[in-house]
């Protein structure tokens, strides 16, 4: 009896003691998760300093597996949401390098780099590195087609059409031009409302029979001589109503800062039935007629135009306006014609003019004083003329044509100035420049 309830008694302390031991494991238990907990916390205002914590202390403590993989899920949760962010920055500038016509791509690999190095800074200076990018990008310029011209041409595009040489354009948009074609011809023809403009990149053009260059019908065209290029057009024939190398029934714009060679066999360099608008680029213009002739208006903002005309240099039956540029013109076979010759206003606010023929207008308006010299008698053409500003040469040129009088038009004439003038070697006394564009008349020396 006594054994047994020695027995009971071991019986009942070893329970107590059992319990005691799961209230001691339930503790450390709760305090473990407890402790995952407040650095999950932690880990989320702290970023990735959270997460590195929390596996030290891990180690340290040797806290169970489960918390471990608790903390190591937290780590990729925060490194996937920092992937996102990232993302979400990357979208942010890639509109921006739309917008700047930059590589994409270039700009994004840049920016996440940036972001990963120096956080949050860098959003502020990625619209600076997006920059750095486009300048550093070359220039990728799309056409709506290319040509390559010849007994039959080779189109890259679209707006085009081919019918044996000629190259017909019949929508708006930029179409570069290059090769060789004899008897061909590059026409424009689109809707009213088109837009068009025809690159010239090395060109050789000769159509025996019409125009190089005719533009039907377009709301605007415009004809660039591409940068660093040379490019000839010639015509022939007997067409008398389009009659130019370049023959335009709408306005016609040129500019560009390559050359532009033209021969004109039949008669007139450049024709507008509405407007010639010169902007800039290089021009050597030799016609049987008018080097330049529209029905409305001709307007030089700058370039340099070498005309030789047959008739007429320029001749505008509309207004004429010389805004700047660098312009020696010869034209007048008949004692009628002009080398420059306006029917209404002639106004003129820069550049250089320089001209030879048996007839001039005189500018209507001028910001500064302008001179005519009338010799009174004709000189040939080929002859060697001079022009001298304040004993200064100012041009020397061999006008084509037969001549009776010069004009120079410069920037620096002013009134009290001198001017003369030399014709094959004999020069003319100098003569003081009043106010306003006048004609003065010269003898040279026997």
């Amino acid at each position: 009896m006594k054994y047994r309830r020695i027995l009971a008694a071991i019986s009942a302390f070893s329970l107590l003691i059992t319990v005691c031991s799961c209230g001691k494991d339930d503790e450390m238990k709760s305090d473990a998760e407890n402790t995952s907990v407040s650095e999950e916390v932690t880990e989320s205002e702290n970023g990735s300093k959270g997460s590195e914590k929390e596996t030290k202390n891990a180690v340290e403590k040797k806290t169970t597996t489960k918390v471990a993989d608790t903390s190591d899920k937290t780590t990729k949760t925060t490194k996937a949401g920092e992937k996102k962010a990232d993302v979400t920055t990357t979208a942010k500038k890639s509109v921006t390098s739309s917008t700047t016509n930059a590589p994409s791509g270039e700009n994004n690999s840049d920016s996440n780099n940036n972001n990963s190095n120096n956080g949050t800074d860098n959003n502020n200076g990625g619209g600076e590195v997006n920059a750095d990018n486009n300048n550093d990008a070359p220039e990728v310029k799309e056409y709506t087609a290319e040509i390559e011209l010849g007994s039959t041409p080779n189109v890259t595009g679209t707006q085009v059409s081919v019918s044996g040489s000629v190259v017909t354009i019949t929508g708006g948009g930029d179409f570069r031009f290059h090769g060789t074609v004899g008897d061909g011809q590059i026409c424009v023809n689109t809707a009213t409302e088109e837009k068009v403009t025809v690159i010239l990149d090395n060109v050789n053009i000769s159509n025996s029979n019409g125009p190089a260059i005719f533009i039907n019908e377009a709301k605007r065209c415009t004809i660039k001589s591409r940068e660093g290029t040379v490019n000839y057009l010639s015509d022939g024939g007997k067409d008398k109503q389009n009659n130019a190398v370049i023959f335009s029934n709408d306005t016609v714009r040129l500019k560009g800062n390559g050359e532009l060679n033209i021969t004109a066999n039949n008669a007139h360099g450049i024709s507008s039935d509405d407007d010639i608008i010169i902007d800039n680029g290089t021009y050597n213009i030799n016609s049987v007629k008018s080097g330049l002739i529209a029905h409305d208006d001709i307007t030089i903002n700058d370039g340099r135009l070498i005309i030789n005309g047959g008739t007429n240099g320029i001749k505008s039956k509309g207004t004429l306006n010389i805004n700047g540029g660098y312009s020696v013109v010869s034209g007048g076979t008949k004692e009628e014609k002009s080398s420059i010759y306006s029917e209404q206003s002639f106004n003129y606010t820069g550049g250089f003019v320089y001209a030879a023929g048996n007839l001039v207008t005189v500018p209507w308006y001028s910001e500064n004083p302008g001179v005519v010299a009338a010799f009174g008698n004709s000189f040939d053409g080929g002859s060697d003329v001079k022009l001298y500003l304040n004993g200064s040469e100012m041009v020397s040129f061999q006008p084509r044509n037969s001549f009776r009088c010069v004009m120079m038009l410069a920037p620096e004439i002013s009134s009290g100035s001198s001017f003369r003038v030399s014709v094959n070697g004999k020069g003319s006394d100098d003569v003081t420049i009043e106010d306003g564009c006048k004609q003065y008349s010269v003898k040279l020396s026997e």
